[in-house]
């Protein structure tokens, strides 16, 4: 039984998901520019755009956090089980006699 500890992301999806980013950001902001109210509307949009950035990016490294965390758990408990397989022989010590 082996468990998969290293989760494989191409760089075209890294890319695809780095550009996304920028995108949906990048558009978001040019709207609240454009947008037909005073500075100060401007400026407490921007200020949740960045708010709503930042907590993105706590809660995925949070996640990713918690993830690490639970593979290497995982590891660790399939790495105990190899050994006591590997060390157990169940002719060594005879039982009952």
């Amino acid at each position: 039984m082996d468990v998969n500890s290293q989760s494989k992301v191409t760089s075209a999806f890294y890319a695809q998901a780095a550009a996304s980013f920028a995108i949906s950001l990048v558009s978001v902001a040019v709207g609240i520019y454009y947008l037909p109210v005073g500075g100060w509307v401007r400026a407490f949009l921007a200020i949740g755009l960045l708010y709503v950035v930042t907590s993105a990016f706590t809660l995925a490294k949070c996640v990713r956090d918690a993830q690490e965390t639970g593979t290497v758990v995982r590891r660790v408990d399939q790495a105990r089980i190899d050994k006591l397989l590997n060390e157990h022989d169940p002719f060594k010590h005879p039982t009952g006699v």
